[in-house]
């Protein structure tokens, strides 16, 4: 079952028991009260959702258009040792670091020495500026990043 539909059904409980104790009981017995919760549960629950998603999504958009000139950037001969932010840091004077992503092998989940820098800012100069420069007695290799290829 998909987490929305686990979610609707939650909500929709929630308001069911909601109803049962806030409707008069003069008015309706406790299986009527119950029932309509329910009924007011299942109409309110997706229109809810609907509308937190429409926000989600829309926010989303406009950071991936916000960061759409961004080029990414492959580092290599990085130290063992390093994280993503002592990259970042590195990287932060000469343009705005987006994201950094450093690949571990997945059998022993050890760093392989390189990784991804994705950046706005002049990344040609960035590379020239960057690449066969010391970082952490390591002498970086910068350059820009092919395109994955489809298989």
């Amino acid at each position: 079952m998909k987490s929305p539909v686990l979610l609707y059904i939650v909500i929709a409980g929630l308001l069911a028991v909601l109803g049962y104790f806030l409707l008069p009981a003069q008015t309706m017995n406790a299986n009527q009260a119950l029932a309509l919760g329910l009924v007011i549960g299942g109409i309110l629950t997706p229109l809810l959702a609907g509308q937190f998603l429409r926000q989600r999504s829309s926010s989303t958009s406009t950071d991936s258009n916000e960061h759409s000139d961004s080029k990414t950037l492959y580092v290599g001969n990085l130290p063992y040792r390093v994280n993503e932010q002592d990259v970042k840091a590195h990287f932060a004077p000469h343009g705005t670091v987006i994201s950094v992503r450093l690949m571990k092998d997945r059998r022993t989940g050890k760093r392989k020495g390189y990784g991804f820098v994705e950046m706005v800012g002049d990344t040609e100069l960035i590379v020239r500026t960057l690449n066969d420069t010391e970082f952490q007695d390591r002498t970086l290799k910068v350059r820009m990043a092919k395109d994955k290829q489809e298989e």
